[in-house]
């Protein structure tokens, strides 16, 4: 089957062990639809050799590709100490400040007065991901006063996290407004902001990037989970990061906090990605643990717009094995019929208005009847959006501009073509013989539905048979 028609996408991270041209080739061959530039890593002449290549793969497979730029976002770390290290023990107290003196086994230096000034009576910090936490119990204007409830080592730069209190920090920090001006300049397609707490994070986002790029708003945060509806609305896209919302949240809450923000997305027509530790095994062995496979599946059956792969395809030993073990799960669950009725209840209630009963017609077609595809042609490119939140069941080719081509390599069940490239095949509506070639070719089976787009409204559809 053609990569390009499985229904879920995949997002993969571009770094160390699949760096040059022929490697980001063989990962858009084996199936990746949008390659992620990690800014935390490497510098920008780093970042700028994968995003011409990922560019010149582009040119030579003859389809988009999506190009996705993660910011850092702000890093809240402790000091250094004398030794390096210390080991905080259960029940012992301990002292947060801005002392930038080396730290001691009763205090270290916090260099963030953001988080002195927010801290409350009871507030946890927990440290180095999690593995430490603590518990406030006072405080100045300089300090804060903890007892430690999990105790262990703690070495120099671990990182903190606060996830009771709302910090006010900016979303973007000064790396950031570098590394995005710079990302921008290029000409990524996506932008993803770390961090989120709120809707104003992601509407200073925006005022900033002015639509140069999509939005992808990173939950990580249990402050998010309590906007995630205005964080939404402001947002493209929708990254579910696992990792950090699992340091801040108890464990057993994510899956369900997984399956909400999958809701509250799909309800408001935003793809979603469903991000870290998908296949984490592989970063060091050729194979997924079983777990990783259902994990993978689950959130497929759930609807997700695009899985994504972090340190396995950009720092493991098995990158390509990673990359193609995710689309063989994928493959496998879009053929359980479960899967497709999972489909159909996700449908939002078709709009009371010609476009609505337009839009539904075509998805109650593509249930019963065996359609090649649903084909559109338009630089605005919002039915294939709509089409696919309706998760209709047959492909859906987008014929459209080149910048929003890339974009639509996240949606789910979408191809996109650059209409560029597609003029001659779609010119007097000779699309009837593209896909006639591509039924040769065995790309796809089946009659196909065209959507004829014309000043904004669907006009109209146009069956083509085989």
């Amino acid at each position: 089957m053609d990569i390009r028609f499985r229904n879920t996408k995949i997002v993969a991270t571009v770094g160390p062990a699949t760096s040059g041209s022929d490697k980001i080739e063989r990962l858009a061959r084996t199936g990746v639809n949008v390659f992620r530039l990690n800014f935390s890593h490497g510098t920008h002449e780093d970042h700028q050799a994968r995003y011409n290549d990922i560019r010149a793969a582009e040119k030579t497979l003859g389809r988009p590709l999506g190009i996705l730029a993660d910011m850092q976002g702000p890093k809240l770390r402790v000091g250094r100490f004398e030794n390096s290290s210390i080991i905080l023990e259960n029940g012992q107290t301990f002292t947060l400040d801005l002392n930038e003196a080396p730290g001691t086994q009763e205090r270290v230096c916090l260099p963030h007065p953001e988080i002195i000034a927010t801290a409350k009576i009871d507030s946890r910090l927990l440290l180095d991901d999690g593995k430490l936490v603590l518990k406030v119990t006072g405080k100045t204007d300089n300090s804060i006063e903890t007892v430690v409830v999990v105790g262990g080592k703690l070495s120099d730069h671990k990182g903190v996290n606060v996830p009771d209190v709302t910090l006010p920090i900016p979303i973007l920090t000064k790396k950031d407004r570098a590394d995005l001006d710079f990302a921008l300049s290029l000409g990524v397609d996506f932008i993803a902001i770390s961090f989120v707490q709120t809707a104003k994070d992601v509407q200073t986002a925006r005022d900033i990037i002015k639509g140069r790029a999509a939005i992808v708003s990173k939950i990580e945060k249990p402050q998010a989970l309590e906007e995630i509806s205005g964080i939404v609305a402001l947002s493209e896209a929708i990254m579910i990061a696992r990792g950090d919302l699992g340091v801040e949240c108890p464990a057993e809450t994510v899956p369900l906090s997984q399956k909400r923000i999958l809701k509250e997305a799909h309800k408001q027509g935003r793809p979603v990605i469903v991000a870290t530790q998908m296949l984490e095994s592989m970063i060091s062995s050729p194979s997924p643990t079983r777990a990783e496979v259902s994990d993978v599946a689950q959130a497929v059956y759930d609807g997700a717009d695009a899985t994504m792969l972090s340190a396995e395809s950009a720092s493991g030993s098995f990158p390509f094995d990673a990359v193609a073990t995710m689309d063989r799960v994928i493959r496998e669950v879009e053929t359980d019929s479960e899967w497709r009725d999972r489909m159909k209840t996700l449908r939002p209630e078709a709009e009371e208005t010609a476009e609505g009963a337009l839009l539904e017609g075509a998805a109650k077609v593509s249930d019963v009847f065996p359609l090649s595809a649903i084909v559109t042609e338009s630089d605005d490119v919002k039915y294939a959006r709509l089409l696919s939140n309706k998760r209709v069941l047959s492909k859906i080719i987008s014929f459209t501009s080149p910048e929003e081509a890339r974009r639509l390599c996240l949606y789910w069940g979408v191809w996109a073509q650059s209409k560029t490239v597609a003029q001659s095949v779609i010119r007097d509506f000779s699309i009837e013989k593209w896909l006639n070639e591509k039924l040769k070719k065995q790309v796809i089976q089946g009659a196909a539905l065209y959507l004829e787009e014309e000043k904004k409204q669907l006009s109209g559809f146009k069956m083509i048979n085989n």
